[in-house]
């Protein structure tokens, strides 16, 4: 008899910062989902001037110590994810990067990562969206409130081959989430092409992403999902929108667009919202 395969772990970056807390307990509902692990990894950074043995003593009880922390707040969540955990000695950027070689998708906080230090959050996150073998969640939200009530779910549609893994998983999240979905055409920025003097390109991608749309709905008629273009770049969109956005799913393809989303500008105008992102091609699919 054949035997069926393990499913992909949901891997969340641990430091013992809110922000970290706050993607573990984000997370749950994506292991759960899969009916996957949810492995919580802590990364050591090694200091090779490092000569007293308390010190690596003292950092693996800091990592411990994180890491039963997430492990007690998820299992007070009380939902039925079964955990795992690993301290692993590295970087965090590149302990992630290998971990997502085997991941369904790897969680980490938006700000306040201890290893990723003050000032690189954006572009450590700029990396990992860019490298990871998975799809990557950057997690912000307020407090606690890791699932905001208004929440609504925009994915960035645009002229890439992706187009069709980021709507699928977009429609995946807003049913996960039961969230109102928005598909939206960034006029302005959308792969360097000028939509704006583009009318008609943009009426075209529109009607396209209705049929396709109309075929989801077909299939879940309780999904409330929408289209529409819209004048502004995405991050000005979410700025716009920033009370009720919840999540924000973008293509990998972009790398000038995903840095500007996870970077310094995008990082300053979210900072205080619940706009996590997800970052997603169709290879990781």
């Amino acid at each position: 008899m054949k035997e069926l395969a393990t499913p992909q772990p949901v891997v969340v970056g641990i430091d013992g910062s809110k922000a970290s807390m706050r993607a573990a307990l984000w997370a749950v509902d994506q292991a759960v989902s899969r009916d996957a692990p949810l492995h919580l990894l802590c990364a050591i950074e090694q200091d090779q001037n490092q000569r007293e043995p308390d010190d690596a003593t003292r950092k693996l009880a800091t990592a411990e110590a994180a890491v039963r922390h997430a492990v007690n707040a998820i299992e007070a969540a009380g939902k039925p994810v079964k955990i795992e955990t690993e301290v692993a000695y590295g970087s965090a950027i590149g302990s992630l990067i290998s971990a997502s070689a085997s991941a369904a998708m790897v969680c980490v906080g938006a700000v306040g990562l201890r290893h990723f230090r003050p000032g690189r959050v954006g572009s450590t996150a700029a990396a990992l969206a860019v490298s990871a073998r998975c799809p990557v969640a950057i997690i912000r939200a307020r407090d606690d409130n890791v699932h905001p009530p208004a929440e609504e779910i925009v994915v960035e549609i645009d002229v890439s081959p992706d187009n069709g893994a980021l709507l699928g998983t977009a429609i995946e999240q807003a049913r996960l989430r039961e969230a109102g979905l928005r598909a939206i055409i960034c006029r302005r920025t959308v792969s360097g092409i000028n939509w704006t003097a583009d009318t008609e390109g943009t009426r075209r991608a529109l009607a396209d992403l209705d049929r396709r749309l109309t075929r989801w709905k077909r299939r879940h008629p309780d999904l409330r999902v929408e289209s529409v273009a819209v004048q502004n770049s995405l991050l000005e969109y979410l700025v716009y929108n920033r009370r009720s956005v919840g999540l924000a799913i973008v293509g990998a393809q972009n790398h000038n667009h995903l840095s500007e989303l996870v970077g310094p500008a995008g990082s300053a105008v979210l900072r205080d919202t619940d706009c996590s992102l997800l970052i997603v091609n169709r290879q990781h699919l």
